[in-house]
């Protein structure tokens, strides 16, 4: 009788040395499903079709443009500031979105850790702490301004995420 828990265990034993680890190639692939799910949310909202990507807006320059070449570091922390900023709003548009930037930061941290890469803790968030005067001026705009180049800035991403990115 008392050898039956034993058993019961002993048996399991080799399906749990059998458990292996999601392929990188997964997660990658997760993470640009992940990113078109989000330019594809993005292209629902109609009025963020009404301003490029590459406009310059006064008061806005602290909303991240387009950069040329991102590393997995430099993602997560335009995600961070865009996921700051859309948190923010109180727009009920962008919070599935804001929800998808979060998931999508645990990607890239997870494709980070596949290349031995630490990424640090986001910075910059500090240049944000004037957003609620911002807000308070121009809701609308920010709103705007920030979804669009939300959009382009993952774009980007999904673009550098084929070429393998660095740290």
């Amino acid at each position: 009788m008392h050898w039956r828990p034993l058993w019961g265990f002993l048996w399991l034993w080799p399906y749990l040395f059998y458990i292996q680890a999601v392929p990188i190639q997964k997660v990658q692939s997760d993470t640009k499903t992940l990113i078109k799910t989000i330019v594809t949310r993005i292209n629902d909202i109609s009025h963020t079709q009404s301003v490029s990507s590459k406009q310059r807006v006064t008061g806005l320059d602290f909303i991240p443009g387009l950069h040329p070449i991102l590393t997995l570091s430099q993602m997560d922390q335009t995600l961070a500031i865009y996921q700051q900023i859309l948190i923010n709003l109180p727009s009920r548009n962008v919070i599935q979105i804001s929800n998808d930037l979060e998931n999508l930061r645990d990607l890239l941290h997870l494709l980070a850790f596949s290349k031995s890469c630490h990424l640090p803790l986001a910075s910059g968030l500090e240049t944000l702490e004037s957003l609620g005067d911002v807000l308070e001026a121009s809701l609308y705009s920010t709103e705007v301004v920030a979804l669009s180049r939300l959009q382009g800035s993952l774009q980007d991403m999904l673009w550098q995420l084929d070429l393998s990115p660095g740290c």
